[in-house]
């Protein structure tokens, strides 16, 4: 399995809490595409030989593009890769792009004219005052005029949620997974709200603008939500990731069961099995080095430990879990017995469980698997 990442790094405006790579100055949009599809054609050759099975376009907001200039990175990775006539094609979108001087059913056909099969929208949250504290550009009433009309051209759809907003009570958050459920989509990733540093979310937090985030909230509304979507069918098939059965990301699975990808745009990042490499988080400079035919990346060799902690980080987020004896197989029997070891403390809490061979977080230990997983990580090599 072979998937394609492009990042677009361009939003209409900076949502509070993000820290991605991104500019809200359009003015060089089109010299982004001629660049990213420069190297599309200077990368080709990665992929000699494989099929992309998933592509997505993430961002930054892919949606702010036109669809000549979305046509534009179609045609060129499909001249210069293989597409499997089955693979999994999304597109993050944003309410608002389809509004904006646009008629979005429109925008809907070209979009499905491209090949694009699953709509990724960045809902956030139904009720506006959500919105307007996270900056975000689109309406709530955007979001109820658009999932109807999406919903009639794809059937493939996930929406993005956050949740534990300081200001969000329970009810309100039961009121936001009732009105998802009410436009019966099949996929929804839900997250935490997050305070990076350099946001303005920190800097609003930092000055009492904004209350402080409460742990307890964000657990609260965690446990809110796999009730309501396990009784609606769901299935939490990763930590932030709910679908029906035949709904589950397959690229986004394919990252966490670590299968190759190429990452092409500035920021983004590829992995070939043993190498993991990343472009410049810089537009200017990404532009003017691809113009030169260099690709502007560095990259790193991981080590044994690299690989068996990247291994642990995305599997326990899973609901298959660790798979005991493929540790054994891919890093020695030593990295299975400090695995097991590490373990025995939260199997003992009821935080883990192990079944079939597989290690698995409980749902008790659900809200703190980055924390578990950091403790079974190896940091210094056997010898």
């Amino acid at each position: 399995m072979y998937s394609l990442y492009i990042h677009i790094p361009f939003c209409r405006r900076a949502c509070h809490y993000c820290d991605f790579h991104f500019s809200t100055t359009l003015r060089r949009k089109g010299e982004m595409i001629n660049a990213i599809c420069s190297e599309l054609f200077l990368r080709q050759n990665e992929a000699k030989g494989s099929t992309l099975q998933t592509i997505y376009l993430g961002g930054g907001t892919p949606t702010v593009l036109s669809f000549d200039e979305l046509q534009q990175l179609f045609n060129t990775i499909h001249r210069c890769y293989n597409v499997s006539a089955t693979a999994e094609i999304t597109i993050e979108a944003n309410p608002d792009d389809f509004f904006k001087d646009r008629e979005p059913e429109v925008f809907l056909a070209q979009l499905q004219s491209l090949g694009i099969n699953r709509l990724s929208i960045g809902v956030q949250s139904f009720f506006e005052e959500d919105l307007q504290l996270m900056n975000r550009i689109h309406t709530a009433l955007q979001v109820e005029q658009l999932l109807p009309l999406a919903s009639s051209y794809f059937d493939n759809i996930t929406i993005d949620l956050i949740y534990g907003i300081p200001t969000m009570s329970n009810e309100q958050w039961l009121q936001n997974i009732e009105k998802a459920l009410s436009f019966g989509i099949p996929h929804i990733s839900a997250y935490a709200l997050t305070v990076e540093e350099k946001t303005a979310l920190h800097r609003f937090i930092s000055v009492g603008k904004i209350p402080p985030i409460d742990d307890q909230l964000s657990y609260t509304h965690f446990q809110l939500l796999i009730d309501r979507l396990e009784r609606e069918g769901f299935v939490q098939y990763e930590f932030s990731n709910f679908g029906k059965e035949g709904y589950f990301s397959k690229n986004n699975t394919a990252y966490w069961f670590g299968k190759p990808y190429m990452g092409i745009g500035p920021s983004a990042h590829s992995f070939n099995g043993s190498i993991r490499s990343w472009n410049i988080a810089h537009n200017i400079k990404y532009i003017k080095e691809i113009e030169r035919g260099v690709l502007p990346n560095e990259e790193e060799v991981l080590t044994v430990n690299n690989q068996y902690n990247e291994l642990i980080i995305t599997r326990i987020r899973t609901m298959v879990g660790i798979d005991i004896e493929e540790v054994a197989v891919r890093f020695g029997t030593d990295y299975q017995k400090y695995l097991l070891q590490q373990a025995h403390k939260y199997l003992d809490e009821g935080l883990l469980q192990i079944t079939k061979n597989h290690l698995k977080v409980t749902r008790k230990g659900k809200f703190l698997s980055d924390g578990i997983a950091s403790d079974l990580f190896r940091v210094d090599d056997f010898i």
